[in-house]
């Protein structure tokens, strides 16, 4: 029925015959978490919901601005709203049964660990070269069972097919062409950190799935 809300065996059941059963039983039971919910992790996130991923975490402190329109998955009604939460309400409207937990913090060495204990998979979709290393190294030392999907050069409007995936570690995966950072000339724009953002969501199914080649 027009805007009736599906119940949520009405739901899985077309998500299953979209994906194949025995893959949309692996996405349901998978935990993800989102770490940075710009223009790299609001696309990741609004992916990873359409997959159907039983429990996603996002990750971030600030609040939606105007100056995030152009690239991010964000609207004007959303304009200075914590991102957790804006985000949280889109992906609610994309698949109401899964379960979405959101933390408001800036993340360091003293609490990445302990935020993002207990989740499969996690997506570094931070702006910051800082907090990126922080993120990726304290998990990796801290978290032994994580995977990490990662993201690196994706300013600009070079090439789509400069952005690959590629398994720089065992448990580490990084997405863009690895060169190509925001500076006078060449920002961040909309096409390009949603191909990266796809690359990511990609990587993060094909583990999900089993599959642990980039």
């Amino acid at each position: 029925m027009k805007n009736a809300m599906p119940n949520r065996d009405e739901l899985e059941s077309v998500m299953a015959a979209r994906h194949t059963p025995e893959a949309h039983g692996k996405i349901k039971a998978a935990r993800v978490a989102v770490a940075g919910l710009g223009g790299l992790g609001s696309h990741i996130a609004v992916s990873l919901a359409r997959l159907g991923v039983g429990e996603m975490l996002l990750v971030d402190h600030d609040a939606v601005e105007l100056n995030n329109i152009n690239r991010q998955n964000y609207f004007i009604p959303h304009l200075e709203m914590k991102k957790t939460g804006a985000m949280k309400s889109q992906l609610t409207d994309i698949n109401p049964y899964i379960n979405i937990k959101t933390v408001d913090a800036y993340i360091t060495e003293d609490n990445a660990s302990d935020i993002f204990d207990g989740y499969d998979i996690v997506c570094e979709a931070f702006d910051n070269p800082e907090s990126k290393t922080v993120l990726v190294s304290t998990l990796l030392s801290k978290l032994p069972n994580v995977k990490i999907v990662a993201a690196s050069g994706l300013a600009g409007f070079g090439s789509s097919n400069d952005i690959k995936t590629r398994a720089a570690l065992s448990r580490l995966y990084i997405c863009g062409d690895e060169t190509s950072a925001a500076e006078t000339g060449r920002g961040l724009m909309s096409p390009r950190v949603m191909i990266c953002a796809g690359h990511q969501a990609n990587m993060v199914l094909r583990l999900i799935l089993g599959i642990e080649e980039a």
